[in-house]
């Protein structure tokens, strides 16, 4: 029996001539376009320079700023108050004034000044802008000093502490590694949580769900129709999305695609079984397509994607452990970066189970047939 019913869910999907396009063409758009534009990692900040010293020391903190490849200078002001209106047209992001007499006091007292102003608008551009330009500043001085300090006695001066750094994981340390892998998950949720959604409703308002009710299938053959095809694409979705990541990003995961397809295959079907609880109590398209993109949004919020979960307050941690999605984007990058295998990960395999055996089976007990 329960053959001939996936045989017509996909009978189903073929004669929509949008889905199988939108299952091929959402993961290409969404991972060849937002790796590039999902990162934290801020450039090109302007800067508007006040430069009152006019020096060979000041022209060369200038070309220090400039050279390190996150500033541009977008405008040289003669006071703070034209700085300050540059800065509130948008035309610079930060503003770096060098004080009257920086070199003589560089020089002569070994210390001096540099006033850093940034836009705080956005705090954490502003932050990042004041912490790199700090960094700068503070290379520069220790240059300066070095310089002046006679190399016969440098070692006695001043005390030389070596950092030795050294990256795990992401050696090199491209945003895109980190992202890649999560934005598959964010993919597979909204393919395998929509379409699962919009399927019983779609069959209410076309009036085929009455004719399925009156039939002697039992409730769970039903929903596990209802899933095996989508289980099915989903699969396939992340097939195309590990091979987008190869051949863009040169990004394979360091472990095993077995694990990556064991946790996958459950949570395809916990997202699923969601959708599948939305369509039960919608009773039309639209509506269970705003209840289905209020709970996607949430998913994506806060599953730390974006922003890390150990960075929330603590009542978003507990929103966090409540989500699948989270758990899930883990394991993918434990998986692609850490190369992590089954027993790294027992705490994220028993809290997908517990959630696709939840959702499945509330969708299961929410089906009534006398509808």
């Amino acid at each position: 029996m329960i053959n001939y019913l996936i045989e017509k869910e996909f009978k189903q999907i073929r004669r929509n001539p949008f889905l199988p396009r939108l299952i091929l063409a959402y993961p290409l758009m969404v991972l060849l376009i937002f790796p590039w534009a999902a990162n934290y990692e801020i450039r090109n900040l302007n800067v508007s320079l006040i430069d009152n010293d006019h020096t060979t020391y000041s022209q060369q903190l200038t070309q220090k700023i400039v050279s390190s490849g996150y500033f541009r200078l977008t405008n040289l002001s003669s006071t703070n108050q034209q700085a300050l209106q540059s800065i509130e047209s948008g035309k610079a992001d930060v503003i770096v004034e060098i004080p009257p007499h920086f070199e003589r006091d560089l020089i002569n007292q070994q210390t001096s000044n540099v006033m850093i102003d940034a836009n705080a608008v956005d705090g954490t551009k502003g932050g990042l802008a004041s912490l790199y330009l700090t960094d700068i500043v503070k290379n520069f001085a220790t240059d300066v000093r070095e310089k002046w300090i006679p190399q016969g006695n440098a070692a006695n001066s001043i005390p030389i502490i070596d950092i030795i750094s050294q990256n795990r994981y992401n050696i090199h340390l491209n945003y895109q590694n980190f992202m890649v892998p999560a934005l598959m998950v964010m993919v597979l949720t909204i393919l395998a949580g929509f379409l699962p959604a919009l399927n019983i409703v779609g069959e209410k308002e076309a009036g085929t769900m009455e004719q399925m009710n009156v039939t002697p299938v039992p409730k769970f053959t039903f929903i596990l129709a209802k899933l095996l095809p989508y289980w099915i694409i989903g699969s396939i979705v992340m097939t195309i999305g590990f091979g987008i990541a190869w051949a863009f990003y040169g990004l394979v995961p360091a472990g095993h695609f077995i694990t990556l397809y064991l946790f996958s295959a459950i949570y395809i079907l916990t997202v699923s079984g969601l959708g599948l609880v939305i369509s039960n109590y919608s009773d039309t398209m639209q509506q269970a397509m705003f209840i289905m993109f209020f709970f996607v949004l949430v998913l994506i919020l806060m599953s730390g994607l974006f922003t890390p979960i150990n960075s929330m307050p603590q009542w978003g941690q507990w929103m966090a452990a409540f989500n699948p999605m989270s758990y899930f984007i883990q394991v993918m990058r434990s998986i692609y970066l850490k190369g992590s295998e089954l027993p790294d990960l027992i705490p994220q395999f028993f809290a997908l189970i517990g959630f696709a055996v939840f959702f499945n089976g509330w969708a299961v007990i929410s089906y009534r047939k006398n509808n």
